[in-house]
Order: structure tokens, then sequence, then C-alpha cells
């Protein structure tokens, strides 16, 4: 039984050694025979130095190396399409989900009769106003999705490799990987946990990033935003016809509606609405665009096997 663990990597010079420790001493718990694959996306200090250095003496860790930063998503999907193992798990490279409860995760696969673990923040412990943020995106989320996700999880799981194929035959570009994972199906389990606040180093998903990865979510899994253009058109209309009728008998009694700053604010207002709601069909429209490029979802440079 080989375990696989894929951890994107971006600028983390700083806790690269801990994070590489702490992953070897907890896969040794399940298996001997396990790869870890750490995906360098981009990163402008020494974390690719200190990869090649840390797999000098643990010739199991394995280096993707991308020509550019793709993001965190893309380079996820990087390290999956090079993973050999029976079971393939995933985790952030800042150490707030921890290594060890992979070997909960793995007794659940082998005895639970589950094809995917994922970890459920049960708590997080980082700061109040990404808290509310991320909190509220998930509640969104789950109530808008046509796949009635999850609410609190993230990347960090665990799954066989029957549920891994099938998760890798999702090519499309703009990719939140979470609902990926909850789309394909299969049986899918959880444990839970308290996320703890990043102890060393920056976070790297500031909130312009999680700004775009909360639209790639709602965008990729619900109908909702589309479907509230017409919607909300159709409730305009309504009441156009219903002030429209309001004005036709007002002048027909000769008691004509003065105020035509009332009128302006109304125009202003039903202007923005409009305009809202391109943009909204714009989203769509870029994303199918940029789908129809077919670009691939990341270019290696090298692979330190």
């Amino acid at each position: 039984m080989k375990i696989s663990l894929v951890i994107p990597i971006y600028n983390e010079e700083l806790l690269i050694d801990r994070l590489l420790e702490e992953t070897v001493k907890s896969l040794k718990q399940i298996s001997e025979d396990f790869e870890i694959i750490c995906v360098d996306d981009g990163s402008k200090d020494e974390s690719l130095n200190k990869l090649s250095e840390y797999k000098k003496k643990e010739p199991r860790i394995k280096v993707v190396v991308l020509s550019r930063n793709f993001g965190h998503q893309a380079a996820y999907t990087a390290g999956l399409n090079y993973a050999k193992g029976d079971f393939v798990g995933m985790m952030d490279g800042d150490l707030q989900d921890p290594p060890a409860l992979f070997f909960d995760m793995n007794n659940l696969l082998t005895t639970g009769n589950y094809d995917v673990v994922f970890g459920h923040r049960k708590g997080r412990k980082e700061k109040f106003i990404k808290r509310i943020v991320i909190l509220f995106f998930h509640k969104i989320f789950s109530r808008l999705s046509n796949i009635n996700a999850p609410a609190n999880v993230g990347n960090f799981s665990m799954m066989n490799r029957k549920a891994l194929n099938a998760f890798l035959n999702l090519q499309e570009k703009n990719r939140y990987l979470p609902g990926l994972r909850y789309f394909i199906g299969f049986r899918q389990g959880f444990v839970e946990y308290e996320r703890p606040d990043r102890q060393i180093g920056e976070a790297k998903m500031n909130f312009s990033r999680l700004f775009k990865l909360a639209l790639d979510a709602l965008f990729s899994f619900s109908k909702i935003p589309i479907r509230l253009c017409w919607i909300i058109g159709l409730l305009g209309i309504l009441f156009s016809l219903g002030g429209s009728s309001i004005v036709i008998y007002k002048k027909l009694i000769g008691d004509a509606i003065s105020g035509w700053a009332s009128i302006l604010v109304s125009i202003y207002f039903l202007g923005s609405v409009q305009l809202f709601f391109l943009g909204i069909v714009g989203e769509y429209i870029h994303r199918i665009f940029v789908e129809t490029q077919n670009r691939p979802i990341f270019i290696v440079r090298e692979f330190l096997d």
C-alpha cells in the first residue's frame, strides 16, 4: 500500500524543514512506502533550494517545479497528476492542517469503506475578520451550490486511487478543488479538527486570492447568480408596469405627477442594476472563453524524482 501526499509550496523557506519533518514522521506511522510530492509554484525565495537539500536526506521527497506561479489550485492539480500512491493526500504547506490526522484518514479509507475522507474544521483560530469572511463564504456556498457541499472544509483530505482517477478527469480551468472533490461523489467521510492560526511565515491566501477562489466556487457550482439576473429583471418589469399604470391613471384624471429628481434617481438606480448584472453575465462569458482556449492548467519546468 503506497501513500502519496501532495503539498503546494509558494515562498515557504521558513517553514519547509519543519513541514517535511512532521509530515515524514506522520506518514511513517501509516507505511514506510510513501512519497511526498512538493509542488514549487514559482517561489521567489529559497523554497526550491531547501526542498532540493531536504531531498538529499529523504529520497521519498519528489519535487514538481512549475514554470511560474499558476496558483494554489493549479499546483495541487500538478502534484496529483504525478502521484503514484494507492491512497493520495492533499495538504497545504503552512502546517495549519495537522499531518498527524492522515493516520485517521487512512484508517477510514481502509476500514471504514470510504473512498474520500476530508478534514472538517469544527473551529478556527485565525484572525477574527478572516474567520468571519471564510465562514460567510462557506455558508453561502453550501446553500447556493448545486452539489450540497459541506461547509468548513478545504483541500485537506485523502482519497483512494479510484476516486483520484475520477477527480483527475475533471479538467476545467477555473478550479475549486473542494467542490470538485465533492462533485465526483463516491463514499465520503470526514475527520474533525480545530484549525490553528499560522505560526511561521505569512499567509499566502490574502483577501484578493480568497475572493477569486470564492468567485470560482460560486460560478462553477451555482446557477443562482445568473438566475438572479432574470428574477430581478422580471420584478423590475412588473414594477415598471405598475408604475406606468399609475402615471397613466393620474394623467387621465388630471392629476399629473411631478418630481424629476425621483425620476432621475430611479433611472440611475436601474442603470446601476443593469451594469451589475452585465458584470455577472460577463463573468460567465469570461469563464466560457477561458475554457474554450483550452490552455494547460499548469506547465512543469522540472521534475525532481
